[in-house]
């Protein structure tokens, strides 16, 4: 088997140097680690999952290429996504239903990324739904329909990780107070537990007054690494165009990183191509019934109570 080359889109130059500087890829090693994965995931009962070349060189990169962590995070993806249907994409998904609330445009990814050879960047506009119709809860699923496909096929955003901008103007009570402290533990631990990919940094744009207190409630919940990398602008754009120059924005924030509409056209179609995937998703998941050795304790790792269990990631 392992004289076959493996199946994995090759990097072009600039990713691959960063990939063995920073996620201690080794490329003459790819096959042996893709190997040694496949063989591992033989062996849980409890776990069927995706085998592919490139769905396992992606988690190993998303975590610089320690195979206990890789292990880890694979079992975390699909046990957690079987588990909590309402807060992640996994079985039975409607695209239909969930393209619907995508088109609305509050999580959209941006074309370039930054520095064009840096992290994907993720925009979120808190305001660009209604909160007596919707919940953040049921728009950031949607959001996945998108995020799956950058987990399948964005190496820069698997490479470098990716950085979001929220933009808080015009957000109302009403969309604040959907940001319970529940429904922000389920996204951070799947955040940090579960995606092969590593949070660059968070800004905060347009924050109205008021934010602090949810700022506060979220942030114990990252670990210390994730904490550094939040970023409060306020009203101050130039402060943000430090970290994030103007460019590197959407048209509608005077950038030239791709108008908003027409990357919800673009993001549709390649949603409407993956309609197979999620028939496919249906054969994956996890069954904790089958798990050998010690059950997940899910009431400890989304308790509210006691220090978050810190893992290092990046």
């Amino acid at each position: 088997e392992s004289s076959i080359m493996p199946s994995i889109r090759p990097l072009r130059p600039e990713l691959q140097k960063v990939a063995i500087a920073k996620l201690n890829e080794v490329p003459e090693k790819l096959d042996d680690d893709i190997a040694a994965l496949r063989e591992w995931l033989k062996q849980q009962p409890h776990l069927r999952a995706r085998t592919d070349d490139q769905f396992l060189v992606n988690f190993l990169r998303g975590c610089k290429f320690s195979l206990e962590r890789t292990k880890f995070k694979i079992d975390r993806f699909y046990t957690l996504r079987t588990k909590y249907p309402d807060y992640y994409l996994c079985h039975n998904v409607d695209v239909d239903k969930q393209l619907e609330l995508f088109r609305l445009g509050s999580i959209i990814l941006l074309p370039r990324p930054l520095h064009d050879n840096g992290p994907r960047i993720a925009m979120l506009r808190m305001a660009a739904y209604d909160p007596s119709k919707y919940t953040f809860q049921e728009i950031n699923l949607a959001a996945m329909l998108m995020q799956q496909i950058m987990l399948n096929e964005d190496d820069d955003a698997i490479v470098n990780g990716m950085i979001s901008i929220m933009d808080l103007g015009n957000v109302s009570a009403g969309h604040f107070l959907q940001m319970s402290p529940s429904f922000a533990k389920k996204m951070t631990v799947f955040q940090e537990e579960a995606l092969p990919l590593r949070p660059q940094g968070v800004h905060f744009i347009n924050t109205p007054s008021g934010f602090e207190t949810i700022f506060n409630m979220f942030k114990p919940m990252l670990s210390k690494k994730q904490q550094g990398r939040l970023y409060v602008h306020g009203s101050k754009w130039e402060s943000m165009y430090a970290q994030v120059p103007k460019q590197y924005l959407p048209v509608e924030y005077g950038g030239e990183n791709g108008s908003i509409p027409e990357l919800i056209k673009e993001w549709e179609q390649r949603i409407l191509a993956y309609r197979s995937y999620w028939e496919e998703e249906n054969n994956y998941g996890a069954d904790e019934s089958l798990r050998v050795g010690q059950p997940v304790d899910f009431e400890n790792l989304f308790g509210l109570q006691g220090s978050f269990r810190q893992l290092n990631v990046d």
